[in-house]
């Protein structure tokens, strides 16, 4: 059996991408998408977990049931636009939603719950990908681009594949040789500034960033952050990159307008990922953006801007694949790989001492 749903809830915390997707003699084809939004509470909270808090861990608990099921409502909605039952899918991959991530002190924290899912679902279920990585003193992430070179890869070429969630994250694929790292923020701050000045969840399309002017001294300051100037393998999260993270530096511009400073996010985001494209990826012609960052115009046309006329810039619907579908494509292949005993992790990328077959089952 060749079919696998993938569930995947970013950084940017706004719900649940669902992919359906059949692997088939080296072929990787998706049948259906889904998106199940998160209501305003359960936002909230997951937001509110990210840090230190009164009863915790109860809190924990609570919200991954209510994880469990909206990532059983998504995959009830791919099933019903398939036609597909639960029996027909050999397993749902799910990456749980990140809260803690500290690869530097052994442990990384997804909150889930894969057992309530099976139950809900009917089919089996495979959780926790970073734990093995990080037990093998990798990063535990990122984790996407062994499935880019899989998906996009093409022998004589060299590719790059920017994934632009809440973190950015690159991965150079260079005939058959893979790198890859979180780069920095990529919507994080952007989401979090335009949530705080207009209640909105993200800048659609870049318009409120368009209205702005870039804040040199704001964007040299945060260009000193230490995590840019880290060699791979590296990465990162809310952990670092938050609104009081974006405050302290604000502190030095009390006068900066609202929608500069977004101006100078999307730089930072666009600025953050050329410098990584071009110190690792610098025989590519062409960057492939996916994630949400591909819907916003104006880092699209930043990212551009930044790396020169000579790199074409586009998002991976030129490559026939969706930009909000990749990740949740890749977690199905993580399952896929999870259940045929084959490695998942890419030691080149994350660092860890070898090929580490990733995840955990919990059966129907």
């Amino acid at each position: 059996m060749s079919l696998y749903i993938g569930l995947m809830s970013g950084t940017s915390l706004d719900g649940v991408d669902g992919a359906l997707a059949r692997f088939s003699g080296g072929a990787i084809d998706t049948l259906a998408a889904a998106y199940v939004p998160f209501p305003p509470a359960l936002r909230a909270e997951l937001m509110a977990l990210q840090a230190a808090g009164h009863n915790e861990i109860e809190r924990e608990a609570l919200a991954a049931n209510q994880l469990a099921r909206h990532y059983a409502d998504c995959v009830q909605a791919l099933l019903d636009d398939a036609s597909l039952q639960a029996q027909d899918i050999r397993a749902v991959a799910v990456h749980g939603q990140t809260i803690r991530h500290r690869p530097e002190l052994g442990f990384t924290r997804q909150t889930n719950n894969p057992a309530l899912l099976a139950e809900l679902c009917g089919i089996d279920v495979v959780a926790d990908f970073r734990s093995r990585d990080i037990a093998a003193g990798g990063q535990g992430a990122p984790l996407v681009p062994a499935f880019h070179q899989a998906l996009f890869g093409k022998p004589g070429q060299t590719r790059v594949v920017a994934n632009i969630g809440g973190i950015s994250n690159i991965s150079v694929l260079a005939d058959g040789q893979v790198t890859g790292f979180d780069t920095g923020p990529g919507n994080v701050l952007m989401d979090a500034w335009i949530r705080r000045h207009q209640g909105k969840e993200f800048d659609q399309d870049g318009a409120w960033a368009a209205s702005g002017k870039e804040i040199p001294g704001l964007l040299a300051n945060m260009l000193a952050e230490p995590y840019f100037a880290l060699p791979a393998p590296k990465s990162t999260g809310r952990d670092l990159f938050h609104i009081n993270w974006l405050d302290r530096h604000l502190a030095a511009f009390p006068a900066a307008a609202p929608e500069d400073v977004q101006r100078t996010l999307a730089r930072l985001t666009a600025l953050t990922l050329a410098q990584a494209i071009q110190a690792h990826g610098a025989g590519a012609d062409a960057v492939y953006v996916c994630g949400g960052g591909a819907y916003n115009g104006v880092l699209m046309d930043e990212l551009g801007a930044a790396l020169g006329t000579r790199v074409v810039v586009a998002s991976t619907q030129a490559l026939g694949v969706a930009p909000n579908r990749v990740e949740a494509m890749a977690f199905a292949w993580l399952g896929y790989r999870f259940t045929e005993r084959l490695a998942g992790n890419l030691p080149s990328v994350t660092g860890a001492a070898g090929d580490r077959v990733l995840g955990a089952l919990y059966p129907r």
